[in-house]
């Protein structure tokens, strides 16, 4: 049963993503798809349009056999972090033979070049970053930059969001000592942060600032995965930014100080943070405000998602560290559950269906009291409380007991 793995966010499904899985079975001569998909914070920083169990309806509904969720420390985080973890919850899985990832590029040799490089000559890379950063320059393009003149390739090629992820993926592979084959494809239509659409192919940001402006986008959505979208925009199930921006003031004005034990809150942006809060009320002006050539806008957003989720510099490090330790499905068709079926033996870490049976699974795979134990009861909460304050920030919440892991 051969399976391909795909790292997603779906938000939402489209038919870009309709055209990645159905190139990726082909590409790569797959039975099975297993997507490890982002939860309800993104790796931009963003909360998710609509919940995890929307989107990976969407995705089951338009073919993919298996989604699982990528753990928030790694979906919710930078290019090499996000990448890392989802290919270490696909070899987790066991019995995953290919990744397939879309590239503007479309070609991997190009990408396993700069993924050479960023292996095997880390400090060269890191040294011409630093010297691009103090001239000036912002840390995606220095890096771009760096790999170019290092790699004989073109900057605004590795510069392209794809290709970034791409060449992180090629990254972790080669890190992890991964037996999974790398395929690429190449990414048509429009451009990851694109708003416009080309003939039936918009991008997740596109139809987000459709849906925002009114607009139509029911032509960029697959027929089978419009339902689950179309139910939760009705029932009001979708994320209302204005709610995200008070929750974060509310908690920002709490005073600089309470910021400064948060992961990624450094170099004293805790106080930028509470400067902005004082004057802005809005999301956008609020970002807006703190970014610098230091922080990015992603950099900046994903801070946000922390303080909001309360995450600890020295909890999340821990995290990182250990790589992800359960993995949470999200729904499955039948080959999904004969690919788990044919693959439990290979499993290397808890696969929880039920989260009424995530303490004895966790207990029984990793024994009670032990340091890996505590640690993934930790990452438990942390995603337990992720959900809930996800909830908080939908425009409508009528659906009952806030910890939805639980429910579904």
């Amino acid at each position: 049963m051969r399976t391909v793995g795909l790292i997603t966010e779906y938000n939402p499904f489209h038919n870009g993503h309709l055209h990645h899985l159905r190139e990726s079975l082909r590409a790569t001569g797959a039975e099975v798809s297993v997507a490890v998909m982002s939860g309800h914070f993104l790796q931009r920083g963003e909360p998710a349009l609509v919940d995890k169990w929307v989107r990976a309806g969407m995705a089951l509904r338009a073919g993919v056999d298996l989604v699982v969720e990528l753990p928030f420390p790694w979906a919710c985080n930078s290019a090499p972090h996000f990448a890392r973890g989802a290919v270490l919850a696909l070899e987790a899985l066991g019995g995953i033979d290919t990744l397939c990832f879309g590239s503007e590029a479309g070609d991997l040799a190009p990408l396993q070049r700069c993924a050479e490089l960023l292996v095997e000559q880390e400090s060269s890379v890191a040294g011409r970053t630093a010297e691009l950063l103090r001239l000036g320059v912002n840390y995606p393009t220095a890096r771009a930059r760096c790999l170019a003149e290092l790699g004989g390739v073109e900057a605004e090629s590795i510069a392209s969001p794809n290709n970034i992820l791409g060449i992180e993926y090629l990254k972790a592979l080669r890190q992890t000592g991964s037996s999974i084959v790398p395929y690429t494809i190449r990414r048509i239509g429009a451009g990851y942060h694109e708003e416009e659409a080309r003939d039936e192919m918009a991008s997740a940001t596109g139809i987000r600032r459709m849906l925002q402006a009114g607009e139509s986008f029911a032509a960029f959505i697959p027929m089978p995965s419009r339902m689950p979208l179309d139910r939760a925009l009705a029932a009001g199930h979708r994320l209302d930014q204005s709610r995200f921006c008070h929750l974060l003031l509310a908690r920002i004005l709490r005073g600089a100080e309470s910021l400064k034990d948060l992961y990624q809150v450094e170099d004293g942006i805790e106080n930028r943070l509470f400067e902005a809060a004082l004057r802005h009320s809005d999301y956008a002006a609020l970002v807006d405000a703190v970014k610098s050539r230091h922080f990015t806008r992603t950099r900046v957003q994903r801070i946000l998602c922390y303080i909001l989720n309360e995450i600890r510099r020295e909890e999340m490090q821990g995290f990182l560290s250990a790589g992800p330790l359960y993995l949470h499905l999200l729904g499955s068709s039948d080959r999904g559950r004969a690919y788990l079926a044919a693959s439990r033996k290979r499993r290397r870490i808890p696969l929880i269906a039920n989260y009424s049976r995530v303490n004895p699974q966790l207990r029984h795979h990793y024994g009670r009291g032990g340091e890996t134990w505590l640690l993934a009861e930790r990452m438990l909460r942390l995603e337990l409380r992720a959900t809930r304050n996800y909830t908080l920030l939908m425009q409508c919440w009528d659906a009952g007991n806030r910890n939805r892991d639980y429910f579904e």
